[in-house]
């Protein structure tokens, strides 16, 4: 399960990566539009149950959702549902919330089932 879904593409070709091109033999670089999330209000909150979790130095999103989930591809739900987007905004003794259950915010965002 790709966390982009159907997302299209974008080429991109813009003059400013020239050089980045060039450097690669690539006349432009294929990519995902950049994912848009639902905005996490205390409503969207309150359709969840929340375990907490203590982060803990060498922890990762794909290491616990692979632990509270069972599918390490399901990180970005943790990063969405703290509001931070990569482990560089969690410190050693954080609160990380974790939504549940997943099968409910995957049909929040139009994934359907695990797996």
């Amino acid at each position: 399960m790709s966390r982009h879904g159907t997302t299209n593409t974008v080429r991109n070709e813009e003059e400013l990566y020239e050089e980045f091109f060039e450097e690669r033999s690539v006349n432009g670089i294929t990519h995902y539009r950049t994912a848009k999330w639902n905005v996490l209000t205390p409503e969207i909150r309150s359709k969840f149950i929340r375990e907490k979790y203590v982060w803990k130095a060498g922890d990762s999103y794909q290491k616990l959702a692979f632990d509270f989930y069972g599918n390490p591809k399901l990180w970005w739900v943790l990063a969405w549902y703290n509001m931070a987007p990569t482990e560089g905004h969690m410190k050693v003794g954080q609160i990380l919330y974790v939504p549940k259950p997943i099968e409910k915010v995957l049909s929040f965002f139009n994934y359907g089932s695990v797996g």
